[in-house]
């Protein structure tokens, strides 16, 4: 029989032996780019364009186009990356070091594997019809497999014309992709889906742009986004077919097969044991059964995706700003970073895109309500390609609006620290903050500091939100002091101890949130090539919850110079 100290010996050989090999099975699924594993299910399964030109022009009964970047470059530099995104893809961060990368990604040089194409879509713009749309400037690669066998599509915005191009250039300027970049990844850190962004590069070559629609153009730095998501699929996608009549309706429902497929295999897989079957609440006592039409099922759950994005959006104070329906992913992900913008001083009718200004058709407040009207649009789309009947279309919808209320109400009152809804607390501090126009991220983050002490002096109540109430009078004040103590009962109420709730309400209250000013600073130094604040900025943004000391300047009010015409206008999306 061994002893004990031999057999501890072996079993320290052993566990010594398991983590070499896991460190060689690590270290083996660390690909170079020209070991990507490529499947290009989208451009096998589905229906392409026979034409593989570049000249802008209607593209009928395909998904696709098959078009390779054009953009012209010279001495392209890589800006910033993402390990994690590298990561994602069993990609080896020191890929990033190759000298030939920033030419790989700026379209210059071919991607080994990579299959390009530009994907047919349209849309409703502002809520009107505006036909075929589809990518523009963004030419999709292809879709790399992963070792877990995940999916992810890589995307170059910005590199050059495409069918779809319209009167556009297809290319994109600096200042939007640094944009583009720096909230894909400081989004993904907040915990709200999206899609991701690999690399920036420069081109090296100058953009013309008028960013102020005013006739006085300028040349800007070119530079082009890898962006990386499991799809880049659409509401739009399945639109632009069913508006085109009988004859490309089974597109819509061949498309919906490929994404169901893919993207949503348990919507496939669902077995009536599931008895996922629904009152609708009509008068005739109709039940919508899930299991029955797996078109149904997988509507409902783009709806309820939808409904819980846009509740992580109101809950950070982020605004999209073009919430039109070719923006809208079927995967339910922030997509499409153009003029957006996280609250500062709390309006609810803040609106980041200058463009829709007079009706603030994509202001903050209206986000639920379009998301809600973008559903409804999709929804049509399904019901109009006889996938899904009407009354699968409006329970869909009404599954939004109880996915959005559901979780909002969960994410603010856990932003409160508080053990349950409190509608009128919550109405009321809504109202205080639009009214002083507080600062919405400072505002919840210094909220923990409050103590549920209700022998606290009446004037000493604020002093944990001093630093956000500014120039107030004594009325409001009065206002806020009111609502303090209403907020400190509800806390003594719950039981929880002030560093437990602390420590809970810091989890769901970001520190650092991607301010405009911030992106601009980081535009202007770029510009003059020094990429250091762009890069910094993104190691900031990647830990929005944590203190980071020495860091506090990004969470800082904005300056002055913040709310001068220019910094983020319409024109971010260039």
């Amino acid at each position: 029989m061994d002893s004990p100290m031999i057999t501890a010996a072996s079993s320290v050989d052993s566990v010594a032996d398991k983590l070499k090999k896991q460190s060689l099975v690590d270290e083996k699924v660390k690909s170079n780019l020209e070991d990507l594993t490529w499947d290009h299910s989208f451009v096998r399964e589905l229906p392409g364009d026979p034409r593989n030109d570049n000249f802008p022009r209607e593209v009928f009964h395909a998904c696709y186009t098959k078009v390779n970047p054009s953009v012209e470059v010279e001495n392209p530099q890589l800006v910033a990356w993402s390990e994690s995104v590298a990561e994602l893809l069993d990609l080896d961060p020191r890929e990033f070091e190759r000298p030939d990368f920033p030419l790989i990604f700026s379209g210059a040089s071919p991607l080994v594997g990579a299959v390009p194409y530009a994907q047919c879509y349209g849309g409703h713009q502002f809520g009107t019809w505006a036909g075929q749309l589809g990518d523009g400037r963004a030419i999709t690669l292809g879709e790399v497999l992963n070792a877990k066998s995940e999916r992810w599509e890589l995307q170059l915005k910005g590199a050059g014309k495409t069918p779809y191009s319209r009167f556009a250039d297809g290319l994109a300027v600096l200042r939007s992709s640094i944009r583009e970049f720096l909230c894909s990844e400081a989004m993904h850190s907040l915990g709200i889906p999206t899609t991701r962004a690999l690399c920036l590069v420069t081109t090296g070559k100058y953009v013309t742009r008028d960013m102020f629609y005013d006739g006085n153009p300028k040349d800007e730095p070119g530079a082009i986004v890898c962006r990386v998501a499991q799809s880049f699929l659409r509401f739009g996608s399945y639109q632009i077919h069913a508006s085109r009549g009988k004859e490309d309706l089974d597109i819509v429902r061949t498309l919906a097969d490929y994404t169901i497929r893919h993207h949503f295999p348990h919507v496939e897989n669902m077995s009536k044991s599931e008895s996922l079957s629904f009152s609708t609440g009509e008068e005739d006592n109709s039940f919508v059964d899930l299991t029955s039409n797996k078109y149904a099922a997988w509507a409902v759950e783009v709806a309820e995706r939808t409904a819980s994005l846009v509740a992580r959006w109101q809950g950070v104070g982020f605004t999209h700003g073009v919430l039109n329906t070719d923006n809208m992913s079927v995967l339910g992900l922030s997509i499409d970073y153009g003029p957006f913008g996280f609250l500062d001083a709390f309006d609810p009718n803040y609106t980041p895109n200058t463009t829709d200004l007079p009706g603030r058709r994509y202001c903050f407040a209206n986000q639920p309500d379009i998301g809600l009207w973008n559903i409804a649009q999709f929804a049509s789309t399904l019901s109009f390609a006889e996938l899904i009947t009407d009354k699968e279309a409006n329970y869909a919808m009404e599954r939004y609006g109880t996915k959005f209320m559901d979780e909002y109400q969960a994410i603010i009152t856990r932003k409160l620290g508080l053990s349950k809804y409190n509608k009128q607390l919550i109405s009321k501090l809504l109202n205080n903050m639009a009214v002083d126009k507080v600062d919405y991220t400072n505002f919840f983050r210094l909220l923990s500091n409050i103590k549920a002490d209700t022998s606290i002096p009446e004037q000493e109540l604020l002093v944990p939100l001093k630093s956000v109430l500014l120039d107030i009078g004594k009325e409001r004040k009065e206002a806020w002091t009111t609502w303090v103590q209403t907020y400190i009962e509800e806390l003594s109420a719950s039981g929880t101890s002030d560093e437990e709730r602390k420590a809970s309400m810091d989890s769901m209250n970001p520190k650092y949130i991607l301010r405009n000013y911030l992106c601009q600073s980081a535009i202007d130094a770029a510009e003059q090539g020094d990429f250091g604040e762009v890069r910094k900025l993104l190691k900031v943004m990647e830990r929005p919850y944590d203190e980071q000391p020495g860091m506090e300047k990004y969470a800082r009010l904005p300056p002055a110079w913040a709310y001068r015409p220019g910094v983020c206008m319409l024109s971010c999306s260039s």
